[in-house]
């Protein structure tokens, strides 16, 4: 062979691996570059959905919303056919399905009898998968939460979780799944799913769901906080609004009668009150005076106080015996009464032209009565029993009028047992004894001043205490 020839072939040669490293290359950088463009792609989705997740949560969104941009968020970055997400119940006993996309793989196993019955009308089992709750230790879902750690399935149906006789499952699907847990509780379970026939999850899909999965967890955690606070702020704007609504139905003003000071208050333990006083105006000279409590505190009672006022001020008019008025009010509420709660209340029909008064009590605190002339307190202590208690014939049996004469410079004062048992940081209690001592130091200076005596030595002897039990005062001064 000529040498021009071999030089010939071997620059021939060079050529065409020049061109093959060439196309090579080309190939190599077109692949580089798709690999490139398919993660920053998945960046962007990744950024948009953390982006967008922030914002729900800052901008007071609801539970439901941000279920849903989880789950949809998830399923766009890993690109998922679906997903699901499930929360425990309190009791960490039950996975409750919150949120499941329109095209999500089926993920739960299906009990025989729904799926004979989903032979007649598909509508059964679509409304199985996404309705029906999953016990926490059950299914993929249960041994996602219980291993405590994602997972990625390749084929569901082969799962060890679906051996049970009575449970099926025959769909061709992969899976991720992966527990949520935030502040160190169980959240629930965040998965997503795509048919075999789009292909499988891969390493890297796998690595992306275990990263947005925990930003999830953190997200929801952070979503209930936010979500919880709100409801909290809200629920204590709707009782400082019924603590509004029940101060009006309270005196605004001391009534003016003749011949007599009388001075009332209310200090409740909680937004809402239980205790409750009223002046009813009864004609001719002549009021009704009441004092009530309510068992227990809260809502429940100031509900229960609003309804007692309501039925009282409906009956009193025209009746001359407060036991009687007491009796209608007994009756009228008794049927609607809790088991466990009743109403204590003192009620006292008084004339401004005599100083003739009549009280009665049922179950009530006896009342003080301080008389001018000896310097001396005693109790008014009437039979009566609680509102509430019985449906009426006994309650009629045991209370009983107490007729009064009141003379100048006397003093009444009716009472609460929220101020007797009142306790100081020792869990000492105010008591009767100190009760009565502040009261004596006062009733000649004034129906308002006995109110003021008493709530000042209460306030030195409870100190930085909390109130534990609404407080309630009236005084009824003779001139």
């Amino acid at each position: 062979m000529k040498i021009e020839h071999y030089i010939l072939l071997v620059l021939l040669a060079a050529m065409i691996i020049f061109v093959v490293r060439g196309v090579r290359y080309r190939r190599s950088s077109k692949k580089l570059e798709a690999e490139k463009i398919a993660i920053v792609s998945e960046e962007e989705r990744m950024f948009h959905f953390l982006h967008d997740l922030g914002n729900a949560i800052e901008k007071d969104s609801t539970q439901t919303r941000v279920n849903r941009m989880i789950v949809d968020g998830v399923v766009n970055v890993v690109s998922a056919a679906g997903g699901a997400l499930y929360v425990t119940n309190d009791t960490r006993q039950t996975l409750i399905p919150k949120y499941i996309t329109d095209n999500c793989p089926q993920l739960v196993g299906v009990p025989l009898e729904i799926l004979k019955r989903a032979q007649k009308d598909q509508r059964v089992l679509s409304s199985h998968i996404l309705m029906a709750n999953q016990a926490s230790d059950e299914g993929i879902l249960g041994h996602c939460l219980t291993v405590g750690s994602a997972i990625m399935v390749d084929d569901v149906k082969t799962h060890e979780s679906f051996r049970d006789a009575f449970i099926t499952f025959d769909a061709n699907v992969s899976a991720m799944l992966a527990p949520l847990r935030h502040a160190g509780k169980d959240l629930g379970v965040l998965a997503v799913a795509k048919p075999h026939e789009s292909g499988k999850f891969s390493e890297h899909d796998f690595s992306v769901f275990r990263s947005v999965a925990e930003q999830s967890s953190f997200a929801l955690g952070n979503a209930l906080i936010h979500i919880e606070a709100n409801e909290k702020r809200s629920l204590e704007n709707e009782l400082r609004t019924a603590r509004e609504v029940q101060r009006i139905l309270l005196p605004q003003t001391n009534p003016q009668i003749n011949g007599y000071r009388i001075a009332g208050t209310n200090l409740p333990a909680r937004i809402i009150s239980g205790d409750y006083y009223d002046f009813i105006d009864l004609g001719d000279d002549r009021w009704g005076i009441v004092i009530a409590d309510v068992s227990g505190k809260g809502v429940a009672a100031g509900l229960l106080m609003a309804m007692c006022r309501s039925v009282l001020r409906s009956v009193a008019q025209g009746q001359t015996s407060p036991t009687h008025v007491l009796s209608l009010v007994n009756r009228q509420l008794f049927p609607d009464i809790r088991e466990d709660m009743f109403i204590s209340m003192a009620y006292l029909i008084l004339d401004g032209s005599n100083g003739h008064a009549i009280m009665a009590r049922a179950g009530h605190d006896p009342a003080f009565w301080y008389h001018h002339a000896t310097g001396e307190v005693t109790m008014l202590k009437s039979p009566g029993l609680a509102v509430g208690i019985d449906s009426g014939d006994v309650f009629e049996r045991v209370t009983k009028d107490m007729e009064l004469t009141i003379e100048p410079g006397d003093c009444i004062l009716l009472h609460t047992d929220g101020v007797k048992e009142a306790l100081n940081k020792q869990e000492d209690e105010y008591g009767i004894t100190r009760m009565k001592d502040s009261f004596l130091q006062s009733p000649n200076m004034g129906a308002e001043a006995v109110l003021s005596n008493i709530q000042r030595s209460l306030k030195e002897f409870t100190g930085e205490a909390a109130q534990m039990d609404d407080i309630t005062l009236v005084a009824i001064e003779k001139r």
